[in-house]
């Protein structure tokens, strides 16, 4: 479990690094630009999907295995 909220997170801390570059260097590159409920809503998507990527990541840090 514990290595699966390592890869979890590792993923989406990548997607939402991707996606910020990709906003500020003007590419659509990353699974944000996939869905088309977020145009417009790139950058939000990022920022969370780089939260999220950090709170698996402690999640997983924090359990005893």
């Amino acid at each position: 479990m514990k290595q699966t909220l390592e890869v979890l997170g590792f993923l989406a801390g990548v997607q939402g690094l991707a996606g910020l570059v990709s906003e500020f260097a003007g590419w659509d590159w990353g699974i944000v630009y996939r869905f088309d409920f977020l145009d417009g809503y790139e950058l939000f998507a990022s920022i969370a999907l780089l939260v999220l990527g950090g709170a698996l990541i402690a999640a997983a840090e924090s359990r005893n295995a």
